[in-house]
């Protein structure tokens, strides 16, 4: 390990414009998940565009400080209305919920909070000591197994990120075709341009990430509003018992160590997302305990497994992510478009060209995590606020985000309408389950996928004996066949999800 980088990392972490870019991320993530039907993905997708005057690390670590944030405020929305934030924290609603119903919201949302921290903060811990390492084997990676890897994950998530293997497929498929657009990165050749200049560099990420995830996401909360019913919030009351004690936090301890593994495994596989992680610890606590009838009427175990899961998901998502450039989610991929503005190649090579950079980056998430305590205790009856907000008032601040957001990235009128399309195109995918995080996934990974596979072709001279020298690039492959065929059987067979997976 070098520890001048380390060092220097500390420093920069611990400097005024640190605690203010990385603070505001917590705070603005806070904002974001209280109010129900603000994914993280979608915060990060309209954030990405307020970080191109940052520093790289502090434009970096704001984007994953604003998904702590965002994935620990879901949870107040989720205890407090038995309306999610997002889709991760429904499992927190089976208890919190009503615990809160039982006069006790302040307790339900202060183990939440705690279990969010811990879990966060173990699963970084997690990270750091597992990606570099990680990123050190991957450099001995060449095409070959980068082709393999690419191709596996791609099947991997077309299988478990939407209800059907074939709907997957077919989303992950139109993403690889909207992902060669551009000009072709071996002979120069515009491709699918149709004469248009603003295309040669291909489709604009942000326009793609914004108009799939955030602008279609409030068509999605427009046409909602028509069948709303009122809000059953929660009253909030000063009372002394009402608070986290000791000996709720020793019965829930272990549940938090439990769920922080499970969310960090589920995490570092490309394509599962926070919600299996989530739903994944939540039942395992419920088969753990001496009195399973208690789940789902406000037992405090399972807030904890569902927090911290679902929160140690967001750290295990870069192990991939910084040790082959293979993003874990959505969230993680659209950290790719952000290291991307600043003109950083993610992946292994990232240690080796930037380990400063990187050391930061885990610093940085660190501090988030203790930002994102502070914040979240002191101002928790702030936050509960929030959910008074109602959606009409919203969707309208979302939407002039989205578009403000695009006209920042300088594509003027023409990056408009691509956005417009592909709001209308995320919204179809929504309303008939496609899955649209196989979609951006693999509208992102495919130029390296491309490119790694033209290499191993050249290199190969089509020679596919060469494989055999190449156990790494075989096994991935053989993964593949195998997760194709298994998959499609099973969902032949069953008709329904093989995961049985929501999407991130």
């Amino acid at each position: 390990m070098n520890f001048d980088a380390v060092g220097a990392a500390a420093a920069e972490a611990l400097t005024l414009a640190s605690f203010i870019g990385i603070g505001g991320g917590v705070l603005l993530g806070y904002v974001v998940g209280v109010i129900p039907g603000l994914s993280r993905s979608v915060a990060i997708s309209i954030a990405i565009p307020l970080t191109f005057y940052m520093s790289p690390y502090i434009a970096i670590s704001f984007l994953i400080g604003l998904s702590k944030g965002t994935a620990a405020g879901s949870a107040v929305s989720a205890i407090l209305l038995n309306a999610p934030g997002e889709a991760s924290s429904a499992a927190t609603a089976l208890d919190g919920y009503p615990m809160a119903k039982q006069g006790k919201p302040k307790t339900a949302l202060q183990i939440g909070l705690i279990a969010s921290v811990l879990g966060d903060i173990m699963a970084t811990i997690i990270l750091i000591f597992v990606a570099i390492p990680f990123a050190r084997v991957a450099l001995l990676f060449g095409p070959y197994e980068m082709a393999a890897i690419l191709m596996f994950a791609l099947v991997f998530i077309a299988g478990l990120s939407g209800g059907s293997l074939f709907k997957g497929l077919a989303a992950g498929g139109l993403g690889i075709f909207l992902g060669t657009i551009g000009l072709d990165n071996q002979t120069g050749l515009p491709r699918l341009t149709f004469g248009y200049t603003e295309l040669m560099d291909g489709l604009p990420l942000i326009a793609v990430a914004i108009g799939t995830l955030a602008l279609s996401e409030m068509f999605v909360q427009s046409e909602r509003l028509r069948y709303d019913r009122a809000n059953m919030a929660v009253t909030l009351e000063h009372r002394p018992d009402d608070r986290i004690t000791w000996p709720i936090m020793r019965r829930i301890l272990p549940t938090i160590f439990r769920g922080t593994g499970v969310g960090t495994f589920v995490g570092a596989l490309p394509g599962l997302g926070p919600s299996v992680g989530s739903f994944m610890s939540y039942g395992m606590a419920q088969r753990a305990a001496k009195e399973p009838e208690r789940f789902g009427k406000g037992e405090p175990k399972g807030i904890a497994a569902s927090e911290s899961a679902d929160n140690a998901v967001i750290p295990a998502a870069l192990i991939p992510l910084f040790g082959l450039g293979i993003p874990g989610n959505v969230s993680a991929a659209l950290l790719i478009g952000a290291f991307a503005i600043h003109g950083i190649t993610v992946g292994p090579l990232l240690l080796r060209d930037n380990p400063e950079l990187l050391y930061s980056i885990f610093a940085g998430m660190i501090l988030a995590s203790l930002i994102m305590l502070a914040l979240g205790w002191f101002g928790l009856m702030v936050f509960a606020q929030i959910t008074r907000v109602p959606p009409h008032v919203v969707i309208p601040i979302v939407v002039f985000f989205c578009l403000a957001g695009m006209m920042l990235q300088g594509y003027g009128t023409f990056g408009l309408v691509i956005l417009l399309g592909f709001a209308i195109l995320g919204y179809l995918m929504k309303k008939y389950d496609y899955s649209f995080v196989t979609f951006l996934v693999a509208f992102i990974i495919t130029p390296m996928l491309e490119l790694n596979l033209r290499q191993s072709i050249i290199l190969s001279r089509g020679n596919w004996a060469i494989l055999l020298d190449r156990p790494i690039a075989l096994f991935f492959i053989a993964c593949t066949v195998v997760a194709l065929v298994m998959l499609a059987w099973r969902s032949i067979r069953t008709g329904k999800p093989p995961a049985g997976a929501p999407a991130d």
